[in-house]
């Protein structure tokens, strides 16, 4: 599948950067049909330079919103109201509009565009999206049609893998997901550090940690298997691995990732109010 028509981008940071790419890396579209806007020169010599799009100062918008039907809006959350009051005399009926603001939502993108009638939708990606394996969830907005919803399916799966979710389900999606690549990453530096405590130089002790985690995560991915069996697969009676996984059963291990999930899942609630 190749999408049709242009595509717009409104911010040409790194999440932007990281969609452009795997775009192009799918082959849906070609540099040609991809427009950026972007108020920083040099971001803007960059992406054009590395991977061939047009590019444009934020003040020309109107390029894009005249040549695109399909516009991301990649900007940061605190400047998405001056964004949309400046260019909603240029956006209308034949615009579908899909946001990766972090925290913004779909009624407030619609309450800011009163009268233009445009379409809406919504994603979470997550850091992971710069080596394209991100984990993005979709909100159908208001008047998204469903082969809108197939549109951004398939744009965002060009940067990892998507689930289509109810915008209320997004606080834990925040908690989970987007929240999520921290916790892995302490987790990666605790077993690194753990190596060295029991000799190991940092060099093998990082390699080690990262070639497990990622055989782990594709072993998990690819298997049939409930986790807590793949789980059991390594755990032999009276064993190493269970001298372990009792010590993090007495320090509350899953209750602790589970509270952290909640307490980020709360917090994104409380920034959302």
């Amino acid at each position: 599948m190749t999408l049709r028509g242009k595509l717009g981008f409104i911010g040409g940071g790194r999440m932007g950067e990281a969609l452009i790419q795997g775009l192009l890396k799918s082959g849906l579209i070609t540099a040609e049909d991809i427009l950026v806007t972007d108020p920083v020169a040099d971001r803007r010599m960059y992406l054009a330079e590395i991977y061939g799009v047009n590019t444009y100062d934020s003040g020309k918008d109107e390029y894009v919103w005249s040549g695109c039907a399909t516009v991301i809006l990649a900007v940061k959350p605190q400047i998405m109201k001056d964004v949309l009051q400046g260019a909603r005399d240029r956006i209308n009926d034949s615009h579908l509009l899909i946001s990766i603001a972090a925290g913004i939502q779909s009624s407030f993108i619609n309450a800011n565009l009163v009268g233009c009638n445009c379409r809406i939708i919504r994603v979470m990606p997550n850091t992971p999206a710069f080596v394209l394996e991100a984990a993005s969830a979709l909100s159908q907005g208001p008047r998204a049609t469903r082969e809108d919803m197939d549109t951004a399916v398939t744009i965002f799966n060009s940067i990892g893998k998507s689930v289509i979710l109810d915008e209320k389900y997004f606080d834990a999606v925040t908690g989970l997901s987007g929240s999520g690549p921290a916790y892995v990453f302490t987790f990666i530096e605790a077993l690194i550090d753990a190596g060295l405590k029991v000799g190991l130089n940092r060099t093998d002790a990082e390699l080690l940690v990262m070639q497990t985690v990622l055989g782990s995560v594709k072993l998990a991915m690819n298997s049939k298997e409930h986790p807590a069996q793949l789980r059991a697969m390594v755990t032999s009676p009276g064993g190493t691995t269970i001298a372990g996984l009792h010590e993090l059963e007495a320090a509350g291990f899953n209750g602790i990732i589970m509270d952290a999930v909640e307490a980020a899942t709360e917090r994104s609630k409380e920034l959302g109010q």
